[in-house]
């Protein structure tokens, strides 16, 4: 019996420093994205990410020049494949991820 509480008492030691939180830094190439639908872009990007508690959507960030936006998000909600795959879901390509890929149609401007 002792060995057993003991055993558990060292398991639940070991869950309490597991990691709780890994936020990361991501980069997201968007080919599509100019000047002329930038608001465009910005605005389907913001809403794809929505549904995902991982994505600080307050670190979004677009940069136009580098046909770009960056961000940061806790890989322990969500990953990043997640986030190129809900981007082409809302239109854009995203990395390497088509709109055609997962079945949306691609959005050209």
């Amino acid at each position: 019996m002792k060995k057993t509480v003991v055993g558990i008492a060292f398991a639940l030691l070991a869950l309490a420093g597991c990691r709780q939180v890994d936020e990361r830094d991501f980069s997201v190439d968007l080919p599509a994205l100019t000047e002329a639908n930038a608001a465009e872009m910005e605005k389907d990007v913001r809403a794809a990410l929505a549904m995902y508690r991982g994505v600080d959507k307050a670190s979004l960030k677009f940069d136009v020049a580098k046909h770009c936006v960056t961000m940061r998000y806790d890989s322990m909600q969500v990953a990043h494949k997640n986030i190129e795959l809900a981007i082409a879901k809302a239109g854009w390509v995203a990395n390497d991820v088509t709109p055609e890929s997962v079945g949306a149609k691609a959005k050209t401007k």
